[in-house]
């Protein structure tokens, strides 16, 4: 098995404990990669030979290795999946962030993890992702999302008018600040922080969630995976912005009608056997814990 090295080269404390790993890896004699950027922050830093990153650093990550370790938060791990694309290569999620669904190994117990993985004490969970398709030819920077895509208003206009059909057939005009379309994974994102419920991520549904609705009666509403979403920005004159995985396109003066529906390839993570999505919420929702 080789190990690709990724992660957050704008965050401080990812260099040393990758540093430690990577010098642990190399006495153990575990075969390993590491992104570019991360071998040149390594040897501009002063903590790994430069000889051994020049031999060790690569460009296309994926590419060359069996497994991906990505340090940081859950951003982060939405980077390394978009980097990898559709090859399926897993993905660890190694949290230096704050909160960590996605990224739920803390970074003190990446050696003991390692060994694991070595040794095949682990699972594969196959994540669903969404793909979208713009009617007027509209460049997105990304076409399909883990976490979710948003339609919303820029900077320079109050709210935008969104018209939603569901395989054919009207849904809602949405008058709103945005609309989340997220998967299961993304239910805990951005949708879970504008009031959307939070779907087990083995659930065949999308969410719909809208962002601070003109009507009181506009609720977020769950629907099946194979779903086929038409979403139609209505007042177009003014610029709007498309959003997947946080990478935002701007549109301009153009009408856009946005057909989302489930994607073929999946995005798979890497989980230990302990791991489950009912303790990451009890440990990072402070689900069940009572006040004193």
């Amino acid at each position: 098995m080789i190990f690709g090295i990724t992660g957050n080269t704008h965050k401080e404390q990812l260099w040393r404990p990758v540093a430690d790993l990577v010098h642990w890896m190399v006495r153990e004699g575990i075969a390993f990669r590491l992104h570019r950027n991360v071998a040149e922050g390594l040897i501009t830093r002063g903590l790994l030979d430069e000889k051994l990153c020049a031999s060790h650093g690569v460009e296309r990550l994926a590419e060359h290795v069996d497994v991906i370790l990505s340090f940081g938060g859950d951003g982060t791990l939405l980077n390394s999946a978009h980097e990898i694309g559709e090859r399926g290569t897993p993905i660890l999620g190694v949290n230096i962030g704050r909160l960590g669904f996605l990224a739920d190994v803390e970074v003190a117990h990446m050696r003991e993890t390692v060994r694991r993985l070595l040794a095949g004490d682990y699972r594969i969970e196959a994540r669903m992702v969404l793909e979208a398709q713009a009617d007027n030819g509209a460049e997105l920077r990304a076409r399909w999302a883990l976490n979710e895509f948003v339609l919303m208003r820029s900077g320079e206009t109050s709210m935008v008018s969104i018209e939603v059909k569901v395989d054919g057939a009207p849904l809602n005009v949405y008058w709103a600040d945005g609309l989340i379309i997220a998967t299961p994974t993304g239910s805990t994102a951005y949708s879970l922080s504008v009031g959307g419920p939070i779907l087990v991520p083995g659930c065949g549904a999308v969410v719909l969630t809208p962002i601070a609705p003109h009507a009181l009666t506009a609720r977020p509403i769950v629907l099946p995976d194979r779903s086929v979403i038409e979403a139609r920005v209505l007042n177009y004159e003014r610029p709007y912005v498309v959003t997947a995985d946080g990478k935002s396109s701007v549109l301009t003066n153009r009408p856009l009608r946005l057909t989302i529906r489930r994607a073929r390839h999946t995005v798979n993570l890497i989980k230990l056997p302990e791991q489950h999505f009912f303790r990451t919420l009890r440990s990072k929702l402070m689900w069940g814990v009572r006040k004193s």
